[in-house]
């Protein structure tokens, strides 16, 4: 701990660099506050030194008043896996607001991305427009490319690496904050490291015993297409439902070849619904959404017109991805539950995951394959993956008994409320709010209302009034 502001401002950035080195580059700036940054050293696989070591980077953000003692400090973690925390710290420090009067912020990336050694394996960049054998086939290279090291890449290495540098700090318990994937890291984090959580803020929650097959996603979709219907009164919801049953069937006989090229199929109509069309909704009121438009789209799609889905399907592939690809498949392949034992061959794989597939019969909107392969890390996307052992590499020891608020979108389809209401229920103390019209992650919602709750969360215990919910405007749907 420093013991005046002159230290803290010629604070180095590293804990071991001399007081004269110059600050990191990646070192963020939040005006109206000093940010320290730093890195340490850990072993990339402990008890296995012969594999060598990792930088672990953060940047602790101080309180705006340094003249008196932190009432705490925050540890956020963004989603992916492999999104940068650091890179986040404008968007950490506008969701915790208030708070940072007299909270600290800590931020660390995760082992394998930004400051934290960027790992790679010389993989293509992944695309949901492209075949699956295809993406099958770039996870299992980057494996094998991997090699030994792979193993290092785990959601419980990375919990170790927080506390580590909570440690190094000297920071007291923390008051976790983590969205989508990084809802998933709080957990890991908690159980292994229960006497250094304070409470836990969850939004766009997985569960650490996630469906691979994606159900829960594929039930959510008729649900969010009739909420979205009903409530801007610009289309039938059943209707709605209707022609994605529809469309879903025409792509399972026959894919459609779109104009812009793309052999288009159910799983990636499926991908579309779950995860592009769940992001950013709630973000900007008023403004086109994909989710706004899906029900347009599908009228037109189930009648033979695809412009309008060529239009939404061009618009996925914009820009470069800002996820670090190796480690989101390292993550997703080493923890992530599998329709398959994780020690069998490839062959073994297959038939196990289509004997799953096929257990779950007719019936849905959705055929199970469509579903199950819908988007990154879930379905058939570790098959080509090497083996490890079962089991996964996450969860151990018990939850803290600590206040939790778990925040969920009710238009998610990415992350269903139906998941989060399941990981609420494992915390005795834990509040549940279905954030209305917004999609994955509720912290993007722009009122204040969400950030209003996580700061009387974290400072009381409780959400507070919940009554700015119902001032969340619908979305906009298309004609």
């Amino acid at each position: 701990m420093f013991t005046s502001l002159a230290a803290a401002i010629m604070m180095a950035s590293t804990l071991t660099a001399p007081a004269t080195a110059q600050p990191l580059p990646w070192c963020p700036q939040i005006p109206g506050h000093q940010v320290e940054c730093g890195t340490i050293t850990r072993p990339l696989v402990a008890g296995r030194p012969k594999l060598g070591t990792t930088p672990v980077g953060y940047a602790l953000v101080r309180r705006s008043a340094l003249d008196r003692p932190a009432s705490g400090t925050i540890l956020g973690v963004p989603g992916g896996p492999g999104l940068s925390s650091i890179s986040l710290t404008g968007f950490f420090a506008g969701l915790t607001g208030s708070l940072l009067d007299r909270h600290d912020l800590l931020l660390v990336d995760p082992r394998g991305v930004g400051a934290s050694g960027p790992l790679s394996c010389g993989a293509e960049p992944l695309s949901l427009l492209k075949s699956r054998e295809w993406l099958i086939d770039v996870v299992g290279r980057c494996g094998k490319r991997l090699g030994a090291r792979a193993a290092g890449y785990t959601s419980a290495a990375t919990a170790d690496d927080l506390d580590a540098v909570r440690k190094r700090l000297g920071v007291g318990r923390v008051d976790l904050v983590g969205g989508s994937y990084g809802s998933y890291l709080m957990q890991v984090y908690a159980r292994r490291h229960p006497a250094s959580v304070k409470s836990i803020v969850l939004s766009g929650v997985l569960p650490e015993d996630l469906d691979v097959l994606q159900r829960p996603s594929a039930k959510a979709v008729p649900g969010v297409l009739r909420a979205i219907c009903r409530r801007s009164g610009s289309c039938d919801g059943d209707a709605t439902v209707r022609d994605l049953r529809t469309f879903a069937a025409k792509l399972r006989r026959q894919p459609v070849v779109l104009d812009n090229k793309v052999t288009f199929t159910e799983d990636k109509l499926a991908g579309l619904l779950f995860q592009n069309a769940s992001a950013g909704v709630g973000g900007r009121p008023g403004a086109r959404t994909l989710l706004g438009r899906f029900p347009a789209i599908l009228r037109d799609a189930a009648r033979g017109d695809y412009a309008r889905l060529t239009e939404a399907v061009g618009e996925t592939e914009r820009g470069p991805s800002s996820f670090t690809e190796a480690l989101s498949m390292a993550i997703a392949c080493n923890d992530f539950p599998a329709a398959w034992s994780k020690s069998a061959p490839m062959p073994r794989r297959v038939k196990q995951l289509k004997a799953a597939l096929a257990a779950q019969g007719d019936g849905a909107v959705l055929s199970p394959e469509a579903a199950a392969s819908a988007r990154y890390a879930f379905g058939d996307f570790c098959l080509g993956w090497p083996r490890t052992r079962d089991g996964g590499q996450a969860a151990d020891g018990a939850l803290p008994d600590v206040p939790v608020l778990v925040l969920n979108g009710d238009l998610d389809a990415n992350t269903p409320s139906s998941d989060a209401r399941k990981v609420s229920a494992r915390f005795r103390r834990a509040i549940f709010v279905s954030v209305p019209n917004t999609g994955h992650l509720p912290f993007v919602e722009p009122s204040g209302c969400v950030r209003g709750m996580i700061a009387a969360f974290v400072t009381s215990g409780g959400p507070g009034p919940l009554t700015c919910l119902s001032g969340i405007p619908p979305i906009s749907v298309d004609r």
